[in-house]
């Protein structure tokens, strides 16, 4: 049974639930949503987000069942997006222990109800789809002893909804257009004095059943949402188009029916309506374009996984996957789940979480993440976290709630947005009474009043913020910068001061040997290896780097005997018949050793912020090495984009001046922003003093000791190879431990910031400018119905094209080596029996072994594998189909043989493939990729 940790904990006081809700138009919908909401008993706060089309609800469990967050949505004029799974039980489970399943589902954060049907031996669940996922449910029932077969391919049901959405504005818009064209036809044509064109046209029976079928099959939905918004005292844009278009399509219903010798104004009202409606679809697409992120986020994770189950390989759903099974990832394959490497060698895509285009090499011991690329070895993995506990998903639930949050400049347009509908219609009836005194006609006077109406409707207003929130907090998880809501997005944009922790922020945060100095006559790799044989019996940080920097050299290590360890002084142990001590020079001189040669040498490393190691043998000095925490090396680059930037940035640690001083000047910080010797619970108290001085601060830190830090300053940021400590209290996470990442987050927000202001910019100026020359009379309905449909379509296009920002962007001076190193390896293939280069893949360990030195060779279906050890070459001998593998001409991913999606043969050769689309694509045209691929890659 999985763990504890995989599920989601039962519902507690207070509980948060995300709903998707369908049906809004406009802000002052949302506002309207969160007051009615916020009327319920047990409710604590409700944030309804209109670009995102999402409500998140705090409230008492104990108090109101969630089903009353349905009903309650329903009644207000809206739908709650929730979704239905029937989940089949296993054979074994009885009817006891499903029905108090059942029961204890209910009590489940996101489920809105559940119950078991005994005689299909199931459990039916309701549920809130952005609060809680079927793969969820199936995890928590299993911990409860109930599982469940699997489910297959799931809907989405929010996505459904909002393409549900998007086709009802669709077909407004079509059957709009379809019968106002003619209107429009007969009104240009008149205009430009066409009578040939305009007379077949001018029967007014005939606009009127025109009018009619607009009015009829659009404006339901305006008179309907306004029954609603009047019904809770409300008003919103729903009103306003209602008003406006009614007023003409009646007063010209009139004008036929009676008789009277006034003009018509059906092509205003049917014109109004169809380009309100292409407004609207416009909207719903660009709502759903920049929420995507998540979508594509989640679409990264494998549906399937190899699982070793009693020593033999299954293929089970990702969903089955418990923390502690044995997993087989091979090259080409998705690592399903977050773990640890067991066994084998590969390097790994992980730009999806980390935003670094190239591989990291992967080994025994090493964590790797769900979802990412395994590339080139086979790889055996432990699961440690499954479901929601995994980085994906824990990214996936950050950006979900960034997205749902509004930003402080938000509330202005939701402020505007509660006075506006009753403000303009105050000013359409002032505009009526005045047109009507002053030019003394009803007919002209109800006409200016009409574009009024119509020209005001705030729809860009409500839209301006949250699309462009939602589309740089997604453009930022695409680039492993994953902001916490608009708040800290809009804090970040004002950052003027960056303070960043040392040990593990600039530098990599575990000790690195940097210097071998050895003494006349006696070669570096003696003085290594006697220095690393004694150390290798040490747990000691600076003993350790000094074993990984012999073991990098691949040096043999003699046996020690006799290791002592003297606390403040040193070590010492037998090597090769020679007693051999290392140490500080205070350790040196108590042994009674002289270092007078290498005293100023020793000097100089620890100016340089290095710490000194002597090493000595048989009380004869014979070296001198130093260990130090080097400097990441991408720290130069992200602190020179800071300062280029004209951000004032500072170094924060509890190290000694002196190393901090060294560290400093290497980096290009200034001496007199240096804070060091600074205890952990005193690093809050130095941003506290910054923000003091009137300076806007981010820190940027990875350890538990910089939470206070992080909590304290305006923005926190945290290194995602940090702490979870940090993450939960940072507003920015850097999912890669790349120092270019704060520079890339601070200048994503600046343009987010721009982008919305941008936005505001066009959704004001369009009611600003055009109320008052609809007002005077000077704008007829059909081009203020023109105008707003305008509007809102540049401001959801202007966040749509956010998409294609990229914060990352000359930040650094090794993009192009970097772009240039992964075309090379996506030109070569990187598993495939015989690699270019010279150098092949051990299919079965994954190292990779340089044709001509392998230590074995086997051939198979007319291919020559290279391996590394006999013990290899007997593995695959005995299932060389197991470990068999060829290169997808198309795609050039590794497949493994009897694995295929599909294969294909073309002039006596079978060709291989990951995926149905590289079959298609191949068999379309075989000759255009097997110029592109060496022959010895085809099987």
């Amino acid at each position: 049974m999985a763990a504890a940790s995989s599920k989601p904990s039962e519902a507690k006081s207070p509980a948060k639930v995300t709903i998707g809700i369908s049906g809004m138009t406009c802000a002052s919908c949302a506002l309207r949503i969160e007051k009615g909401m916020k009327q319920l008993d047990g409710v604590q706060s409700v944030n309804v987000n209109f670009g995102t089309e999402k409500a998140t609800i705090a409230y008492d469990p104990t108090r109101i069942p969630p089903d009353r967050f349905v009903e309650k949505i329903q009644d207000i004029g809206y739908r709650a997006v929730t979704d239905s799974v029937r989940l089949r039980l296993e054979e074994d489970v009885q009817d006891d222990t499903a029905r108090s399943a059942a029961t204890r589902l209910q009590d489940l954060t996101g489920v809105v109800r559940a119950r078991y049907e005994a005689p299909d031996r199931s459990l039916v669940v309701t549920y809130f789809p952005e609060t809680i996922r079927p793969a969820e449910l199936r995890r928590i029932l299993r911990d409860w002893d109930c599982p469940t077969k699997d489910l297959g391919e799931q809907r989405d049901a929010a996505q459904l909804a909002r393409e549900a959405e998007i086709r009802r504005w669709l077909i407004r818009f079509v059957v709009g257009a379809v019968f106002a064209a003619p209107l429009a036809v007969w009104m240009v044509a008149d205009l430009l004095g066409a009578r040939s064109v305009s007379a077949p046209l001018s029967n007014r029976w005939l606009q009127l059943a025109l009018a009619t079928v607009v009015q009829a099959f659009v404006v339901q939905f305006y008179y309907i949402d306004s029954y609603h918004n009047l019904k809770n005292r409300n008003a919103n844009m729903s009103v306003l188009v209602a008003l406006g278009t009614s007023a003409a399509y009646f007063f010209s219903l009139a004008v036929v029916l009676l008789g009277l010798p006034y003009a018509t104004y059906f092509e205003s009202s049917a014109i109004v309506l169809a380009l309100i409606s292409l407004g609207k679809y416009i909207e719903a697409r660009a709502k759903g374009a920049t929420s995507s992120a998540i979508k594509q986020l989640m679409g990264l994770a494998p549906k399937s996984a190899h699982a070793v189950i009693d020593d033999v390989e299954k293929e089970i759903p990702v969903d089955d996957i418990a923390p502690g099974m044995e997993l087989v990832v091979r090259p080409g394959e998705q690592i399903p789940t977050d773990g640890v490497v067991v066994s084998g060698k590969s390097s790994v895509d992980e730009s999806m979480l980390t935003g670094e285009p190239l591989p990291v090499e992967k080994r025994p011991g090493d964590s790797v993440t769900g979802a990412t690329l395994n590339q080139s070895g086979a790889l055996h993995i432990k699961a440690t976290r499954v479901g929601r506990d995994t980085a994906l998903a824990q990214i996936v639930a950050v950006v979900e709630e960034a997205q749902a949050q509004k930003a402080p400049i938000e509330t202005l347009a939701d402020r505007i947005s509660s006075v506006f509908v009753p403000a303009v219609v105050g000013i359409a009836a002032v505009t009526f009474l005045a047109q009507w005194v002053v030019a003394g006609s009803a007919v002209s006077a109800l006409i200016a009043a009409v574009a009024v109406l119509v020209v005001a409707c705030p729809c860009a207003l409500g839209l301006a913020t949250p699309t462009a929130i939602t589309a740089g907090v997604g453009v930022g998880a695409r680039r492993g910068l994953l902001i916490r809501g608009g708040e800290p997005l809009q804090t970040a944009a004002k950052v003027d001061t960056v303070v960043f922790d040392k040990t593990g922020t600039v530098t990599r945060g575990k000790p690195t040997l940097t210097d071998q100095i050895p003494s006349e006559g006696i070669e570096d790799q003696y003085l290594l290896r006697l220095a690393a044989a004694v150390e290798s019996a040490s747990e000691h940080p600076l003993g350790r780097a000094v074993v990984e920097a012999a073991k990098e050299q691949h040096l043999s290590l003699p046996r020690v005997q006799g290791f002592t360890a003297e606390s403040g002084r040193g070590v010492q142990a037998e090597v090769d018949g020679q007693r051999v001590l290392i140490g500080s020079a205070k350790a040196m001189q108590g042994w009674g050793i002289a270092i007078d040669a290498f005293a100023a040498k020793a000097s100089a490393l620890e100016e340089a912020g290095k710490t000194p190691l002597f090493v000595a043998a048989d009380h004869q000095l014979i070296g001198l090495l130093a260990v130090a925490d080097t400097i990441k090396e991408t720290t130069f680059e992200g602190i020179e984009a800071l300062q280029q930037d004209h951000i004032d940035v500072y170094l924060l640690t509890g190290d000694t001046r002196r190393v901090a001083a060294a560290v400093a000047e290497q980096i290009g910080i200034p001496q007199e922003h240096v804070l060091a010797e600074v205890m952990p619970d005193q690093k809050a108290e130095q941003i506290k003093r910054l923000r003091e001085q009137g300076q806007v601060v981010a820190m940027v830190g990875d350890g538990i000791n910089d939470a206070p830090a992080l909590a304290t300053a305006d923005v926190g940021i945290a290194i995602g190879t940090g702490t979870d400590v940090a993450m939960a209290t940072a507003g920015i996470t850097l999912m890669s431990g790349d120092v270019r990442g704060v520079a890339a987050a601070l200048r994503l927000a600046r343009a987010t910031v721009r982008k919305i202001r941008q936005n505001l910019f066009w959704a004001f100026v369009y009611n600003v400018v055009l109320i008052p020359v609809a007002a005077l009379g000077y704008l007829a309905p059909v081009l203020s119905g023109a105008a707003m449909a305008l509007s809102s379509i540049i401001v959801t296009s202007n966040s749509a094209l956010f998409n294609r920002y990229n914060p990352l962007r000359g930040l650094t001076k090794t993009e192009e080596q970097w772009a240039a190193q992964l075309e090379q390896e996506e030109k070569g293939p990187s598993g495939s029996a015989e690699a270019s280069a010279g150098q092949a893949v051990d299919p079965v360990c994954g190292m990779t072994v340089q044709i001509g030195q392998e230590a074995a060779t086997s051939t198979y279906d007319d291919v020559t594998y290279y391996f590394c050890s006999e013990a290899c070459k007997q593995a695959f001998d005995a299932k060389p189909q197991h470990y068999a593998t060829a290169t997808d001409p198309v795609c050039h991913m590794q497949v493994t043989i009897g694995k295929e999606a599909g294969s294909f043969s073309y002039e006596g050769k079978t060709y291989y493939f990951c995926n149905e689309n590289c079959l298609r694509d191949f068999s379309a045209d075989p000759k255009r990729y097997l110029q592109e691929v060496p022959e010895a890659e085809a099987e």
